[in-house]
């Protein structure tokens, strides 16, 4: 298994982040707080990615404070201290200790949280330093900040412009991260797919799938599982078995799965298709449709590489399933990509790493580094089937690299 408990990990990390920042500079980054559910209880909490980036910590309530100054920069982290009657109810701090062991930032420059609010005052009463904050963020707090700082007539700068540059281009202990994740989503659909027989509950499959990742990872997935029985494969994210009850697997139709793993914070995103019995003859359609995303696969593993782009990879793969659907009389010869359009319901591939669908431009051409979900998927209502299979990958020097397994045979995905 991957670990990325060596703090040199984060610290190169703000280095490669302080050494963007101009002079004169503070960046001031949130973990998050937790948020309520009903009156007694909290969801569970998931940390700031870049907060996660450039520390490593996975608690609410701290704040990163870098500040750079003529070339020197400093780090500080704020984070709740010990408090016996608030950890008696909801559970022991972070020794600072730990927080240096996990962040590599020295125990001296972790401060108490209450001493955060005269830092920041300090910080933003002092109109020339140049204050950064976070414009990808999913809290109110960097924005409330923001709006502060304006009214004094200054401009906050956004911090995510740099934090996306870096995410984009993965390091080994990042790629290392989400084939390991890769690596446990597999084993755990391996062993979910001794449960597919005619009969079996969405929700069966959902539990099983979920119970395998999490004894191999953590409870925080990259995203919700989505396990859909037959014409449920038409909402292509149906997330919710026990709510909605209605799917149970029958003899001659599919199970399709979109699932992924966390790995050291890092995503897996894989999804795979399972049929309920062997082919039904030579017009099983689920096999004539399994031709076509299996020649959509090769292509576009074969297409990316360094310069590409996700436009291109779609025109192509629009091309060669608008071939496919008017041969099967389903679009007229001289299609257009909506004809296409009206069965390849969804983008061919995202960036993938901290989040399952990453930071990063899709204008952008693809460079060595980036890590890619790779989904092709083609739905037919007419022949009341439709599926993707997905896998991920590293697109390297000469091309791209699987993550995953690929898997994608008729071996593979016949079950019951």
């Amino acid at each position: 298994m991957v670990s990325m408990t060596n703090p040199a990990v984060y610290k190169l990390n703000r280095e490669r982040f302080a050494a963007a920042l101009p002079d004169r500079t503070a960046a001031l980054l949130f973990s998050g707080e937790e948020k309520h559910m009903s009156a007694d209880s909290d969801y569970r909490f998931f940390v700031d990615r870049n907060f996660f980036y450039l520390t490593g910590l996975e608690h609410a309530g701290f704040v990163l404070v870098l500040e750079k100054d003529d070339g020197k920069v400093t780090e500080s982290i704020f984070a709740p201290a010990h408090d016996s009657m608030k950890e008696r109810w909801h559970g022991k701090r972070m020794d600072y200790a730990d927080i240096a062991a996990i962040s590599g930032i020295a125990a001296d420059d972790i401060h108490d949280l209450e001493k955060y609010e005269e830092k920041e005052f300090e910080l933003i009463k002092d109109s020339s330093i140049n204050i950064f904050l976070d414009g990808s963020s999913v809290m109110n707090k960097p924005f409330d900040l923001k709006k502060q700082i304006e009214k004094d007539g200054r401009k906050a700068s956004d911090l995510s412009e740099i934090t996306t540059k870096l995410r984009l281009i993965k390091q080994p202990y990042e790629i290392e991260s989400i084939r390991e994740a890769a690596r446990i989503t597999e084993e755990a659909i391996d062993e979910m797919k001794k449960l597919i027989r005619p009969g079996v509950s969405e929700y069966e499959l959902y539990l099983k799938l979920e119970y395998e990742m999490a004894k191999r990872s953590s409870m925080a997935f990259a995203f919700e599982t989505i396990v859909s029985c037959g014409k449920n494969a038409f909402y292509l994210h149906h997330s919710d078995p026990e709510r909605d009850g209605d799917g149970i697997a029958e003899e001659g139709s599919i199970i399709q799965l979109d699932c992924g793993a966390r790995m050291n914070g890092y995503c897996a995103d894989i999804s795979r298709v399972f049929f309920v019995g062997g082919p039904e003859g030579e017009d099983d359609k689920r096999m004539k449709l399994l031709d076509l995303i299996r020649a959509l696969r090769k292509a576009a593993f074969g297409y990316i590489a360094p310069g590409k782009t996700f436009a291109g990879l779609n025109s192509q793969m629009y091309d060669i399933a608008g071939k496919w659907l008017a041969g099967q009389g389903l679009i007229p010869d001289n299609f257009t990509v909506e004809d296409v359009r009206r069965y390849y319901w969804h983008n061919t591939s995202h960036y993938l790493g901290l989040d399952v669908h990453d930071v990063g431009p899709r204008d952008k051409e693809f460079e060595a580094g980036n890590c890619l979900a790779v989904e092709p998927g083609v739905y037919i209502p007419e022949w009341n089937i439709g599926f993707r299979i997905e896998d991920d990958c590293l697109v390297t020097e000469s091309g791209c690299q699987l993550l995953s397994s690929g898997k994608d045979s008729p071996e593979g995905i016949i079950a019951g």
